[in-house]
Protein backbone atom coordinates (compact mmCIF):
# COMPACT_ATOMS: atom_id res chain seq x y z
CA UNK A 1 0.00 0.00 0.00
CA UNK A 2 0.72 3.27 -0.84
CA UNK A 3 -0.12 7.05 -0.09
CA UNK A 4 0.80 9.51 -2.91
CA UNK A 5 -0.38 13.45 -3.72
CA UNK A 6 -0.33 14.24 -7.28
CA UNK A 7 1.57 17.22 -8.25
CA UNK A 8 0.96 20.09 -10.78
CA UNK A 9 2.57 18.23 -13.69
CA UNK A 10 0.18 15.26 -13.30
CA UNK A 11 -2.74 17.12 -13.73
CA UNK A 12 -5.46 16.44 -16.40
CA UNK A 13 -8.54 17.76 -18.06
CA UNK A 14 -11.04 15.79 -16.61
CA UNK A 15 -13.88 15.55 -19.41
CA UNK A 16 -17.61 13.69 -19.78
CA UNK A 17 -15.91 10.44 -20.54
CA UNK A 18 -13.44 10.44 -18.32
CA UNK A 19 -15.74 11.33 -15.37
CA UNK A 20 -18.55 8.60 -16.91
CA UNK A 21 -15.67 6.21 -16.88
CA UNK A 22 -14.97 6.53 -13.09
CA UNK A 23 -18.73 6.50 -12.31
CA UNK A 24 -19.21 3.11 -14.54
CA UNK A 25 -16.62 1.32 -13.07
CA UNK A 26 -18.19 2.19 -9.64
CA UNK A 27 -20.94 1.18 -10.21
CA UNK A 28 -20.22 -1.97 -11.84
CA UNK A 29 -18.36 -2.33 -8.21
CA UNK A 30 -21.04 -1.62 -5.78
CA UNK A 31 -24.16 -1.33 -7.67
CA UNK A 32 -26.92 1.05 -7.14
CA UNK A 33 -26.29 2.36 -4.06
CA UNK A 34 -30.05 3.98 -2.79
CA UNK A 35 -28.47 7.09 -0.86
CA UNK A 36 -29.58 9.39 1.38
CA UNK A 37 -30.49 6.34 4.05
CA UNK A 38 -33.70 8.51 5.35
CA UNK A 39 -37.27 7.98 5.40
CA UNK A 40 -37.88 11.84 5.05
CA UNK A 41 -36.69 14.92 3.20
CA UNK A 42 -36.28 16.19 6.99
CA UNK A 43 -34.08 13.17 8.14
CA UNK A 44 -31.69 14.28 5.37
CA UNK A 45 -32.08 18.10 6.64
CA UNK A 46 -30.41 16.42 10.24
CA UNK A 47 -28.44 13.79 8.83
CA UNK A 48 -26.16 16.34 6.91
CA UNK A 49 -25.62 18.80 10.02
CA UNK A 50 -24.71 15.24 11.86
CA UNK A 51 -22.20 14.07 9.33
CA UNK A 52 -19.45 17.35 9.62
CA UNK A 53 -16.79 15.74 10.85
CA UNK A 54 -17.57 11.96 11.58
CA UNK A 55 -18.17 8.67 9.54
CA UNK A 56 -22.02 7.94 9.00
CA UNK A 57 -22.20 5.28 11.37
CA UNK A 58 -21.80 7.60 14.33
CA UNK A 59 -24.59 9.43 12.58
CA UNK A 60 -27.28 6.80 12.37
CA UNK A 61 -26.60 6.04 16.41
CA UNK A 62 -27.75 9.83 16.71
CA UNK A 63 -30.72 9.22 14.07
CA UNK A 64 -31.61 5.91 16.29
CA UNK A 65 -31.41 8.26 19.39
CA UNK A 66 -33.60 11.09 18.24
CA UNK A 67 -36.27 8.71 16.84
CA UNK A 68 -36.47 6.73 20.12
CA UNK A 69 -37.40 9.41 22.03
CA UNK A 70 -39.50 10.82 19.40
CA UNK A 71 -37.23 14.10 18.41
CA UNK A 72 -36.72 13.61 14.85
CA UNK A 73 -39.15 16.25 13.42
CA UNK A 74 -39.18 20.04 13.39
CA UNK A 75 -41.81 20.67 16.34
CA UNK A 76 -39.73 18.68 18.79
CA UNK A 77 -36.49 19.82 17.42
CA UNK A 78 -37.62 22.95 17.96
CA UNK A 79 -39.42 22.73 21.18
CA UNK A 80 -35.98 20.08 22.98
CA UNK A 81 -33.87 22.32 25.09
CA UNK A 82 -30.13 22.14 23.30
CA UNK A 83 -28.44 20.37 26.52
CA UNK A 84 -31.12 17.68 25.71
CA UNK A 85 -30.53 17.49 21.92
CA UNK A 86 -26.93 17.26 22.44
CA UNK A 87 -27.36 14.65 24.66
CA UNK A 88 -29.39 11.94 21.80
CA UNK A 89 -26.52 13.10 19.07
CA UNK A 90 -23.36 12.76 21.27
CA UNK A 91 -22.45 9.76 19.18
CA UNK A 92 -22.17 11.99 16.46
CA UNK A 93 -19.30 13.88 17.86
CA UNK A 94 -19.06 17.69 18.57
CA UNK A 95 -22.64 17.23 19.96
CA UNK A 96 -22.95 20.82 21.38
CA UNK A 97 -21.82 22.57 18.29
CA UNK A 98 -24.19 20.25 16.46
CA UNK A 99 -26.56 21.07 18.44
CA UNK A 100 -26.71 24.65 18.33
CA UNK A 101 -26.45 24.19 14.28
CA UNK A 102 -29.63 21.93 14.15
CA UNK A 103 -31.64 24.05 16.52
CA UNK A 104 -30.41 26.95 14.01
CA UNK A 105 -31.43 25.17 10.61
CA UNK A 106 -34.93 23.84 12.19
CA UNK A 107 -35.80 27.29 12.82
CA UNK A 108 -35.12 28.68 9.77
CA UNK A 109 -37.22 25.43 8.20
CA UNK A 110 -39.85 26.21 10.00
CA UNK A 111 -39.93 30.32 9.77
CA UNK A 112 -38.62 30.26 6.18
CA UNK A 113 -40.99 27.01 4.95
CA UNK A 114 -43.51 26.45 7.20
CA UNK A 115 -41.33 22.93 7.69
CA UNK A 116 -42.96 21.81 4.77
CA UNK A 117 -40.51 20.16 2.13
CA UNK A 118 -42.62 21.03 -0.75
CA UNK A 119 -42.39 24.41 0.02
CA UNK A 120 -38.75 24.30 0.10
CA UNK A 121 -38.27 22.24 -3.18
CA UNK A 122 -40.46 24.80 -4.83
CA UNK A 123 -37.53 27.02 -4.15
CA UNK A 124 -35.02 27.31 -7.11
CA UNK A 125 -31.71 25.89 -6.62
CA UNK A 126 -29.48 28.58 -6.36
CA UNK A 127 -31.90 30.99 -3.95
CA UNK A 128 -32.34 28.40 -2.04
CA UNK A 129 -28.44 27.32 -1.66
CA UNK A 130 -27.77 30.64 -0.89
CA UNK A 131 -30.33 30.87 1.55
CA UNK A 132 -29.32 27.73 3.46
CA UNK A 133 -25.65 29.11 3.35
CA UNK A 134 -26.92 31.69 5.40
CA UNK A 135 -28.15 29.29 8.10
CA UNK A 136 -25.72 29.21 11.15
CA UNK A 137 -23.92 26.07 10.84
CA UNK A 138 -24.64 25.35 7.14
CA UNK A 139 -21.15 25.10 4.73
CA UNK A 140 -21.40 24.10 0.85
CA UNK A 141 -21.23 20.32 1.40
CA UNK A 142 -24.35 20.78 4.18
CA UNK A 143 -26.03 22.98 1.66
CA UNK A 144 -25.54 20.56 -1.17
CA UNK A 145 -26.37 17.33 0.73
CA UNK A 146 -29.63 19.36 1.46
CA UNK A 147 -30.48 20.63 -1.78
CA UNK A 148 -29.70 17.19 -3.35
CA UNK A 149 -31.09 14.61 -1.34
CA UNK A 150 -33.85 16.52 0.65
CA UNK A 151 -34.64 19.08 -1.66
CA UNK A 152 -34.46 17.24 -5.73
CA UNK A 153 -32.00 20.04 -6.90
CA UNK A 154 -29.16 18.83 -9.59
CA UNK A 155 -26.47 20.75 -6.95
CA UNK A 156 -22.89 18.42 -6.81
CA UNK A 157 -21.55 17.06 -3.35
CA UNK A 158 -18.12 18.05 -2.72
CA UNK A 159 -16.30 16.03 -0.21
CA UNK A 160 -13.22 14.96 1.26
CA UNK A 161 -13.27 11.52 -0.46
CA UNK A 162 -14.26 13.73 -3.83
CA UNK A 163 -10.81 16.25 -3.40
CA UNK A 164 -8.84 12.80 -2.95
CA UNK A 165 -10.22 10.84 -5.65
CA UNK A 166 -9.98 13.30 -8.20
CA UNK A 167 -6.42 14.35 -6.90
CA UNK A 168 -5.16 10.90 -6.99
CA UNK A 169 -6.25 10.29 -10.71
CA UNK A 170 -4.32 14.13 -11.42
CA UNK A 171 -8.14 15.88 -12.44
CA UNK A 172 -7.08 18.65 -9.75
CA UNK A 173 -3.88 20.22 -8.48
CA UNK A 174 -5.14 19.78 -4.83
CA UNK A 175 -5.79 23.40 -3.63
CA UNK A 176 -8.63 23.71 -5.72
CA UNK A 177 -11.90 25.82 -3.80
CA UNK A 178 -15.13 23.55 -3.39
CA UNK A 179 -16.96 25.41 -6.09
CA UNK A 180 -13.86 24.84 -8.54
CA UNK A 181 -14.26 21.27 -7.63
CA UNK A 182 -17.53 20.73 -7.94
CA UNK A 183 -17.87 23.17 -11.43
CA UNK A 184 -15.87 19.35 -12.35
CA UNK A 185 -18.80 17.69 -12.21
CA UNK A 186 -21.76 20.09 -13.20
CA UNK A 187 -19.88 21.37 -16.52
CA UNK A 188 -18.88 17.92 -17.47
CA UNK A 189 -22.03 15.73 -16.68
CA UNK A 190 -25.44 15.54 -17.22
CA UNK A 191 -27.80 17.74 -14.86
CA UNK A 192 -29.41 14.93 -13.25
CA UNK A 193 -30.27 14.55 -9.95
CA UNK A 194 -30.28 10.39 -10.21
CA UNK A 195 -26.73 10.56 -11.25
CA UNK A 196 -25.54 13.43 -9.16
CA UNK A 197 -26.44 11.55 -6.07
CA UNK A 198 -25.69 7.97 -6.76
CA UNK A 199 -22.35 9.07 -8.42
CA UNK A 200 -20.95 11.37 -4.79
CA UNK A 201 -22.44 7.78 -3.06
CA UNK A 202 -20.36 6.11 -5.25
CA UNK A 203 -17.35 8.45 -4.17
CA UNK A 204 -18.03 7.73 -0.83
CA UNK A 205 -18.11 4.01 -1.03
CA UNK A 206 -14.65 3.71 -2.96
CA UNK A 207 -12.83 6.28 -0.61
CA UNK A 208 -14.38 4.28 2.61
CA UNK A 209 -12.93 0.85 0.63
CA UNK A 210 -9.88 1.93 -1.63
CA UNK A 211 -8.83 5.84 -1.48
CA UNK A 212 -7.99 6.18 1.98
CA UNK A 213 -5.60 8.62 3.45
CA UNK A 214 -3.07 5.59 2.74
CA UNK A 215 -4.39 4.81 -0.71
CA UNK A 216 -5.14 0.93 -1.47
CA UNK A 217 -4.60 1.23 -4.85
CA UNK A 218 -4.00 -2.35 -6.03
CA UNK A 219 -7.13 -3.68 -5.49
CA UNK A 220 -9.01 -0.50 -6.09
CA UNK A 221 -11.73 -0.63 -9.63
CA UNK A 222 -9.97 2.70 -10.47
CA UNK A 223 -6.53 1.27 -10.58
CA UNK A 224 -6.62 0.98 -14.51
CA UNK A 225 -7.54 4.41 -14.44
CA UNK A 226 -4.08 5.59 -12.70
Amino acid sequence: MKSWKPTPSRKRKPTRQALLRIYRALHKQYGDRHWWPAETPFEVMVGAVLTQNTAWRNVEKAIVNLKENRQLSPKALRKIPRKKLAALIRPAGYFNVKAKRLKSLVDFFWKRFGASPPRMQRIPKNRLRQELLEVNGVGEETADSILLYAAGKPSFVVDAYTRRLLGRHGFIRGDETYAEIQKTFESNLPESVPLYNDFHAQIVEVGKDFCRTVARCEACPLKRFL
